[in-house]
């Protein structure tokens, strides 16, 4: 790795934590959004690095579909268990009983939507002025659109036309009663360099990030993992393939990648020469050219 790049990732790491510093002394009651994925990780490890040698001063939370990979929930409750932090989950299981969202039928039922009215009850009963998330420009046309600091209405709604203006390093948190706010410190960072960073730092991550032999199926032109969760057709076969993911959300929609990768090095010498989106192989962003926006539009992260 060069010296230029070296000092290109000092300075999105820089950015990163002044962003999340100013959360910090512009918000009452703020959290982090952590999936388990490799983004989420990412932004709590620079949460770490701002305000060493304290612990982070505010909760972890995780959005718990239910349909998660066993390794998420385990990497969720070790890291928890080392940094010594609070950690809010909030249960889309239990959103479901409570009759407050219906669960989708059929063969590509998916519980990510769902999510949406689960998250901004936790965020309302928590009291959450601001939601700390992972995301970044050149993941999705609908999350370039994103400021550092996202405003979000008392509906917990997204406008992006409706966005305050971000010069220089200045950032306005200032809301009514009832509105929150997303925060994006990784905003400018691209998939190769959370990939070169994760590496420079040592950082560790799930298992399913490396290549792997997994039970998989077939479907929509990417690779599902087989889980009991996964409605089979009678014409789909389950077989074993060495596979990794590049981006991890509910089991039943993220597609995996036939690889190698089981390094690092690897990984970031594959993602190099990668033309398609990490993005690509969710079947949620499938439905429609616009469905990442459509979710973030009404409460999404």
């Amino acid at each position: 790795m060069s010296k230029y790049y070296l000092n290109y990732l000092d300075e999105l790491e820089s950015e990163a934590i002044f962003i999340l510093r100013e959360v910090w002394a512009q918000f009452q009651n703020p959290v982090i959004l952590f999936s388990g994925g490799k983004d989420s990780i990412l932004v709590t490890h620079l949460a770490k690095k701002a305000f060493y040698p304290a612990k982070i001063p505010f909760p972890l939370m995780h959005v718990d579909t239910g349909h998660n990979f066993p390794e998420t929930i385990k990497f969720r409750d070790d890291i928890i268990k080392e940094l010594g932090v609070e950690l809010i989950v909030g249960s889309v299981q239990e959103s479901i009983d409570e009759g407050r969202v219906a669960e989708e039928k059929g063969k590509n039922a998916t519980r990510n939507a769902l999510q949406i009215t689960t998250l901004l009850d936790a965020i309302e009963s928590n009291k959450i002025d601001c939601a700390i998330g992972g995301g970044r420009r050149d993941e999705e046309k609908a999350r370039a659109k994103e400021r550092f600091f996202s405003h979000r209405d008392d509906f917990g709604q997204w406008d992006p036309k409706n966005q305050r203006p971000e010069l220089w390093n200045l950032f306005n948190g200032k809301h009514f009663q009832g509105e929150h706010f997303r925060a994006f410190p990784i905003s400018n960072w691209t998939e190769m360099d959370v990939w070169n960073y994760i590496k420079r730092e040592n950082i560790a991550i799930p298992s399913l990030y490396f290549a792997h032999e997994r039970e998989v199926v077939r479907r929509e032109g990417t690779w599902i993992p087989n889980s009991e969760f996964l409605i089979l057709e009678d014409h789909e076969e389950v077989v074993v393939k060495k596979i990794r993911f590049r981006t991890l959300g509910d089991i039943t929609i993220t597609g995996g990648d036939e690889s190698d990768a089981d390094t690092l090095e690897k990984i970031a010498a594959e993602v190099a020469g990668m033309r398609n989106t990490e993005r690509g192989n969710r079947s949620d962003d499938k439905r429609s050219e616009s469905a990442m926006e459509d979710r973030k539009r009404q409460g999404y992260f």
